[in-house]
């Protein structure tokens, strides 16, 4: 009995393809657009925790000021770094970091850029690799060695993308940096910076050679880095109370620096990506709504069209139900073909936009079978009034009906 109706609604939808595609119309745009959105959603989210991963793993940064504004906000020192290296649980590392903007120049060639000055631990805080050459070391760092360590970026930029620059030295401002390494490709990072533009110098060196800093309090933020599965709330919480009373803040008084914790910012903006994401999701649902109300609107008419052959049917000897279950086996099968081709577009829309946002494409079963299956229940939910309309027909007017 299925079969029979399945293959009478594939001739009905044969005989008005035009229609049918009209119909289903709604349903292809609805499911295209709630996979497309949540799918590209999970990219994005696994796009964002990569990129903050790309900062450093179990990574802390402890900067002046609340929130990114620093300004007029005391740095800190050398001895506040140390105080923390040896009064803090749960450290595996720590660094001071220094940062300052001018132009690099080799032969004709220049670019502005971030100079960074820090100690050695930075590169295994931040899970920096190596393409060439090396690291500086800390003897370098102690030394005030002028020494530095590129980017992708700077090296494309100032030497060319094919050049070995180690033992060659660029000039910024006054001093000049003899390249040591080139650092491998980070890409961007979690606020959409480039990660491979920038310069590595030793801290004292950016000190002494640009900055000019006199100052004790000369770090621009510390850099640390906890030891794998140790909470680092608690060491949040030390690196905090530790500071308050060097910084001799009052229990009144409200802290004068923040500390960032990489995997909490990563937890934080994949929640409101997954939050986006869902509310785009349903706001596209929406549009399946109104594929199934075209649907109940183009069988009520094909219930008028038929009307005489619905009465034939009754008069010899098909039962209501049986009418029923054909009028209803019609409008699943159409909001199926449009799940269908929904799905499909779907998965042509994900791989064209994924290159253009740069997230990842990550094809998930689940949200295409259930949009399948919604699309299927649209089908039997604004099916059935035509259908049961269909069924409560009288043989003897339907036969009357011109």
């Amino acid at each position: 009995m299925f079969l029979n109706a399945f293959m009478i609604a594939l001739r009905e939808i044969r005989r008005n393809l035009t229609r049918a595609f009209l119909t289903v119309l709604g349903i292809v745009i609805g499911v295209a657009a709630v996979v497309t959105m949540v799918t590209l959603g999970r990219g994005a989210t696994v796009a964002v925790k990569a990129q903050i991963s790309n900062l450093g793993s179990n990574l802390l940064i402890l900067r002046p000021g609340q929130g990114w504004h620093t300004w007029g906000v005391a740095q800190f020192s050398q001895t506040d770094v140390q105080a923390i290296r040896e009064q803090v649980s749960g450290i595996h590392a720590v660094s001071p970091f220094g940062y300052a903007n001018a132009p690099a120049i080799y032969l004709e060639n220049a670019r502005n850029t971030d100079i960074q000055g820090t100690s050695a631990d930075y590169f295994s805080i931040a899970n920096w690799k190596l393409s060439l050459g090396r690291f500086f070391t800390e003897a370098e760092v102690v030394e005030g060695a002028a020494v530095c360590v590129i980017g992708e970026t700077i090296r494309k930029e100032l030497f060319g993308k094919d050049v070995d620059p180690t033992g060659k030295k660029i000039r910024i401002k006054s001093m000049s940096l003899e390249v040591v390494g080139v650092t491998a490709v980070k890409g961007q990072g979690g606020f959409g910076d480039d990660l491979d533009d920038n310069i590595i110098t030793p801290i004292t060196t950016l000190r002494r050679r640009l900055t000019g800093r006199g100052s004790k309090q000369n770090v621009n933020q510390v850099m640390i880095s906890c030891q794998d599965g140790y909470p680092t709330a608690h060491i949040v919480a030390e690196i905090t109370s530790l500071m308050r009373e060097r910084r001799g803040l009052t229990r009144n008084e409200q802290n004068n620096f923040s500390v960032f914790d990489s995997l909490q910012l990563a937890d934080a903006i994949s929640s409101s990506t997954k939050v986006m994401t869902s509310l785009l999701g349903a706001v596209a649902g929406v549009s399946l709504l109104v594929g199934g109300i075209g649907i109940m609107n183009i069988m009520l008419v094909s219930v008028t069209e038929r009307t005489r052959e619905i009465g034939i049917r009754l008069a010899i000897g098909a039962r209501a139900r049986e009418v029923l279950l054909q009028f209803l086996v019609e409008a699943v099968t159409l909001s199926c073909v449009g799940g269908v081709c929904g799905i499909i577009l779907a998965y042509g829309l994900c791989v064209t936009l994924a290159e253009v946002v740069g997230a990842p494409f990550l094809f998930d079963p689940k949200i295409n079978v259930i949009a399948f299956i919604f699309s299927a229940a649209i089908g039997i939910v604004f099916g059935f009034m035509p259908a049961r309309r269909a069924a409560a027909l009288d043989p003897i007017d339907a036969l009357r009906h011109e």
